[in-house]
């Protein structure tokens, strides 16, 4: 059964265009996942568990970073394979490990200090753990990615994607129970992972065994650290709001910026997953140290640019038009009050694409320590004006607040790859 599951996931004439067609249907999925989840849970337990669902979430998306070291970047982008697979396995085993200890600690801290109740700290659990599924077969992607088969990895994604909605959805409509919902979702995601990713993973891999030798884990780790640092604080700055809002608002409120937040949330992730398939092609073009691959790839990244700038611009014409009716219609809540901050918080999902773009080419480039600066910069100012803007004003703080940060963060890390790209000009010149 694995060699034909295998066979299946394989089966292409032509690799680079399967891997943007399912690239794109992979991004479409991991866009929709939540949104869907929250139209069925609004639907069938109400809003306030919606609001449970999202902060979960939001918690389990931060804590996937963790998981994931942000090596994913690093890795795909290795194509002269300074590292081993087993050591990028190695170092997976590890960071999973602490998402795992972490992901637990955030629960204690919440049922300590937010007044978390039993089924809100099992279910942002839980979904901490869905996330960790996520995180650990990331690593079993890249190597596909770097071996020239994103294709397989991104089926490998969107089946899971898929049977996740599924299974989940259909059992919020029978059981109304979100608790059971979610531990049906993971373990479906445990199954599908274990027949599709690490099945594909021994294959392109040569072996699941993982290296923990300390000399490479430890200059891996090092390599690393920017990189996941600087992914880590990407994802706090943008749900820095949302932990505002669970600290001092209602479930409610968070339900209702979370039905707003998702067209945003959207555009951002669909910009990310069109470029992710051109990562290993760009690092292609840097390390030959050309002029003439260097300026194709300087071309590459303006092309890159009007893509977002398209993307944007497309969301941000939805959501003055028909934004508002879409949302309350698909979530089944009235969002009409909050059209405005539904435009404010398009234009920093626009941004959130750009300061992702920007921060995967500089990991390319190997600028990764100085964009972390960038970083920091930005999540200290969320970190401490995050709460007094929603306390004073609510939903409209959250959206200004999110747009204003992600704004910032964009045209740091614009100007960090400006600077790098200007350097090398002069070199190859």
């Amino acid at each position: 059964m694995l060699s034909g599951i295998r066979t299946l996931l394989e089966k292409t004439n032509h690799p680079e265009r399967s891997a943007y067609i399912w690239n794109a249907i992979n991004a479409c999925l991991a866009a929709v996942e939540c949104p869907v989840i929250l139209m069925v849970m609004t639907r069938t337990n109400g809003v306030y568990d919606a609001g449970v669902f999202s902060i979960a979430y939001a918690v389990a998306s931060l804590m996937m970073y963790l998981g994931q070291y942000g090596l994913r970047r690093y890795q795909s982008s290795d194509v002269l394979e300074t590292f081993s697979f087993r050591e990028y396995h190695g170092v997976r085993f590890l960071t999973c490990g602490v998402m795992v200890l972490a992901s637990l600690g955030y629960c204690i801290y919440g049922a300590l200090f937010l007044h978390y109740n039993v089924s809100k700290f099992l279910v942002i659990m839980l979904v901490c753990m869905l996330k960790y599924v996520q995180a650990y077969t990331d690593v079993f992607h890249g190597r596909m990615q770097q071996k020239g088969r994103l294709d397989v990895a991104t089926k490998c994604s969107a089946a899971r994607y898929v049977l996740e909605m599924l299974v989940c959805c259909i059992l919020l409509v029978l059981t109304q129970n979100m608790l059971l919902s979610v531990s049906a979702c993971l373990a479906v995601s445990i199954a599908e992972a274990l027949l599709t990713s690490v099945n594909e993973g021994k294959h392109y891999g040569g072996s699941l065994k993982p290296a923990f030798g300390w000399e490479k884990t430890k200059l891996l780790m090092i390599e690393g650290f920017p990189i996941f640092v600087s992914l880590f604080l990407n994802v706090y700055i943008g749900n820095a709001p949302k932990y505002a809002i669970d600290a001092c608002m209602t479930e409610e409120i968070q339900a209702y910026y979370n039905f707003i937040f998702m067209p945003a949330f959207a555009v951002g992730l669909i910009a990310h997953f069109i470029f992710n398939p051109i990562i290993t092609k760009y690092a292609e073009l840097w390390v030959a140290k050309e002029r003439d691959l260097f300026v194709k790839l300087v071309k590459l990244i303006k092309k890159q640019c009007y893509i977002i700038l398209g993307i944007t611009a497309l969301g941000l014409a939805v959501a003055f038009t028909i934004g508002i009716p879409l949302i309350s219609f698909v979530f089944g809540a009235d969002v009409s009050a909050y059209k405005k901050e539904l435009i404010i918080i398009m234009v920093g999902g626009g941004m959130l694409a750009y300061a992702t773009f920007f921060a995967t080419v500089l990991t390319i480039i190997r600028r990764q320590r100085i964009m972390l600066v960038c970083y920091a910069i930005s999540a200290g100012a969320a970190l401490f004006i995050s709460r007094p803007m929603v306390e004073q004003f609510g939903i409209t703080g959250a959206a200004v607040l999110y747009a204003v940060i992600m704004t910032v963060l964009a045209i740091m890390l614009f100007i960090t790859l400006y600077v790098g790209i200007k350097k090398e000009r002069r070199e190859l010149i």
